[in-house]
């Protein structure tokens, strides 16, 4: 007879009388802790645990937990005779005693003894079901040797689903009700209204910027580009900086981390090491030179605020990983791990040409990145963070007189392109007009050099040390443009003054 359960043992003879293993559940404890919650709403209040109506085993269980939660979020009393209107016509119900099932969940009172140690209990068994389903998928993927089979992306998958397994979120892929959908949608809201306004999501730091975008959302994939020399890098470690300085002071103020705009930020390096980046977040924090501070022209003055800079740093929850020639699957192994270890709210990769695909994709640099980019937008999903993915510009831009970026000049573009969520294009002018200054030779017309210097300044004047972040694709929004203060000597944006012309001009 053929083996039904991988997982299982091996097909008994018939004689053979060896029980029949159940998937491991306890449905006395999930009736003990219902009725403790229909007993004191408040139990709730106090779990350890984020228990859903999925954690529990008895569907009846999970109906009437989760009409519990809708009703305690419409801020109503919750007992058996609250509840009884909506399982009236409940067939499962009525084979346990039908509606005074529910008064018998409440009889002894139980369950208010220790309703902490039956939540952990029910939350604990639904992690075990989910890995018995996580480790009979994968022995039944692995006894597949048909030549369609890929190993390392078994391995994989195997990998993200113990991911979802360790971090309680494999019993939430399922379609989402209507309902808890938009007890999301509130909360993000309510997060907007309590920030002044602006950010719903991650901030950035930059208050033009989260004006614009409404901060750095939860799942979307970001795609930061511009041309070399234009401060791609610069803008990603000053909103990495920002993100996690924001967290650091919010915890030191005493704010829970979910109302945080804020977090834990994981910095893919594939260009830069993870000293050179420190050196550019210290000159920057010290308002030092990057030049001065990697050659040590330091004056006793610039290296204690150097210092200074130093000591507040040293705690802040920003994870560089300078590993060069990441491959895609590799870098969403480690992205796992951190947000295992130090729940990263935040991800950012410098830069996305510089990852690789898996072997069957690397016959084709279109096809390549078509895999990356899929790859960023399935963990930015996966993980339920914001991932900003810098990218590369193609020459086509250096051929216009306007050299301001479209979305055609993504390099390999069609992809990136359509996973991305939003499209940043960093443009600084003074860059291309710093590159036309006029020469000096000593033979010309000293006059005629002075007049073509000062028409050169008469357009520098104007752009010199402002930035423009245009906002080229935006799923949640309008596009447009908005500019920034730029400082090359410490490489560091900021908001222009307050009054100047942020956004939407043209």
């Amino acid at each position: 007879m053929a083996q039904t359960d991988l997982l299982m043992r091996p097909a008994a003879p018939a004689n053979d009388s060896s029980p029949v293993r159940a998937l491991p559940a306890n449905i006395e404890a999930e009736a003990a802790f219902l009725g403790a919650v229909l007993i004191d709403n408040r139990v709730l209040e106090e779990l350890p645990t984020p228990l859903r109506p999925q954690h529990f085993f008895e569907p009846v269980h999970q109906r009437v937990y989760d009409r519990i939660l809708t009703l305690l979020d419409r801020n109503a009393v919750v007992t058996p005779v609250t509840l009884k209107p909506y399982f009236e016509a409940d067939e499962a119900l009525k084979e346990l005693g039908g509606i005074t099932y529910l008064a018998r969940l409440t009889a002894d009172g139980q369950g208010l003894l220790a309703p902490r140690e039956l939540a952990e209990q029910i939350y604990d068994l639904a992690l075990l079901r989910e890995l018995v389903s996580v480790g009979r998928n994968l022995v039944e993927g692995a006894l597949d040797t048909s030549d369609s089979v890929a190993p390392m992306a078994q391995i994989e998958a195997a990998e993200a689903a113990l991911f979802e397994v360790a971090e309680g979120a494999a019993t939430a892929t399922e379609a989402a009700s209507f309902g808890s959908a938009t007890r999301k949608a509130l909360g993000m809201i309510e997060k907007a209204i309590n920030s002044g306004g602006h950010v719903s999501g991650k901030t950035t730091g930059l208050t033009s910027i989260n004006d614009k975008v409404g901060g750095l959302h939860n799942s979307d994939l970001i795609i930061l580009a511009g041309r070399p020399g234009m401060g791609k890098s610069s803008l990603a470690t000053n909103i990495a900086f920002n993100c996690a300085e924001r967290l650091l002071r919010d915890r030191r103020d005493g704010i829970a981390e979910k109302d945080s705009v804020g977090a834990g930020v994981a910095l893919f390096s594939l260009e830069m090491s993870a000293d050179q980046l420190a050196t550019r977040i210290l000159a920057e924090q010290a308002e030092i030179s990057s030049e001065a501070l990697r050659m040590g022209k330091l004056s006793r003055d610039e290296f204690q605020k150097l210092s200074f800079a130093s000591q507040r740093l040293s705690e802040l929850p920003l994870y560089i990983d300078d590993t060069p020639a990441l491959t895609i699957a590799a870098l969403r192994t480690r992205a796992r791990r951190l947000k295992r270890k130090h729940d990263i709210g935040l991800i950012i990769v410098d830069y996305l040409q510089l990852l690789q695909g898996t072997g069957r994709a690397n016959d084709n640099r279109v096809n390549e990145i078509s895999e990356i980019s899929r790859g960023l937008k399935t963990l930015a999903k996966e993980l339920d963070v914001p991932v900003i993915a810098l990218s590369q510009l193609s020459r086509a831009v250096e051929s216009r007189e306007d050299k301001r970026p479209i979305l055609s000049d993504l390099r390999e573009s069609g992809s990136i392109e359509q996973d991305a969520d939003m499209v940043w294009f960093i443009f600084r002018e003074d860059y291309y007009i710093a590159a036309s200054e006029p020469k000096r030779p000593a033979a010309d017309d000293p006059q005629e050099v002075h007049d073509a210097h000062e028409a050169w300044a008469r357009k520098m004047d104007p752009v010199f040390g402002l930035a423009e972040l245009v906002i080229a694709k935006q799923r949640h929004g309008s596009t447009g443009k908005v500019r920034m203060k730029f400082e090359a000597k410490i490489t560091r944006f900021s908001d222009l003054a307050e009054g100047a012309n942020s956004y939407g001009y043209d």
